[in-house]
């Protein structure tokens, strides 16, 4: 039988349904620290000072590695360190880990550019970058819809919000990734109306916890996770890898 390890879990509360079902079929014992979604807008150098402060509190001597349940995140879980290992996926973002390998994300990508992804954590966790005031949106300045609405009308509020929204422009498809955790069956019907909303092509992706799984029961091959060694960080790789040891690091 092979040893029973325990491991703190570091999350995107966007991954929540799936940690703790992997959890709760994974042999080791695994402990959770949930995040929450907005710190994707704060950019890199805040996301990863907010992770390493989640690090740093992790108790000395009781946890055999600290789990991330992140990919490469525009920067943000790059330079974290620990005095025990830490194991990354190997993913740009979160949609790798919903779907289940970094190949499948990619395969879907080059045959579907401008798809907007959804899944049953980015729905329940959906926050708004313009009510983060730590956010990039916030601290430019950009106020939300409805201050808009007060200031200019409703058109030029909606024109506002269109222009400074982030780019959905570039965006024609809306996809939902059933994972198959949480309540998939009204997804169903909440997604292809707000695909509908924005004119956009509808495609449901079955999705896969598969790579969750491997991380929480430390199945850790090269091709899908970087083990970062105690007192060492990550950076880009640039390359299929995505992130690599730091060199010096």
């Amino acid at each position: 039988m092979t040893e029973q390890k325990r491991f703190m879990l570091i999350a995107c509360a966007v991954l929540y349904r799936e940690c703790y079902y992997c959890a709760a079929q994974c042999r080791n014992i695994v402990d959770i620290q949930l995040c929450e979604k907005s710190l994707h807008d704060i950019g890199a150098e805040k996301m990863s000072a907010r992770l390493q402060v989640e690090i740093d509190k992790v108790p000395s001597g009781q946890y055999d590695a600290i789990l991330l349940a992140y990919g490469l995140c525009n920067n943000g879980t790059m330079g974290l360190r620990a005095d025990i290992p830490i194991v990354l996926p190997r993913a740009h973002d979160c949609i790798t880990l919903l779907m289940g390998s970094k190949e499948k994300y990619r395969n879907y990508f080059d045959q579907n550019p401008g798809t907007y992804f959804q899944s049953s954590g980015w729905l329940e966790r959906e926050e708004s970058c313009m009510e983060n005031p730590e956010s990039t949106v916030s601290r430019m300045g950009i106020s939300t819809y409805d201050e808009y609405v007060r200031q200019y009308g409703e058109e030029n509020a909606k024109f506002i919000m269109e222009t400074m929204g982030g780019g959905l422009e570039n965006y024609t498809k809306m996809a939902f990734i059933d994972t198959g955790v949480g309540d998939s069956e009204s997804y169903r019907h909440v997604v292809p109306k707000l695909a509908a909303e924005k004119s956009w092509a509808y495609e449901e992706i079955k999705g896969s916890t598969n790579l969750l799984i491997k991380l929480l029961e430390g199945d850790w091959d090269e091709a899908d996770f970087l083990v970062i060694p105690a007192g060492e960080n990550a950076e880009p790789s640039h390359d299929d890898g995505i992130v690599r040891i730091k060199p010096g690091g």
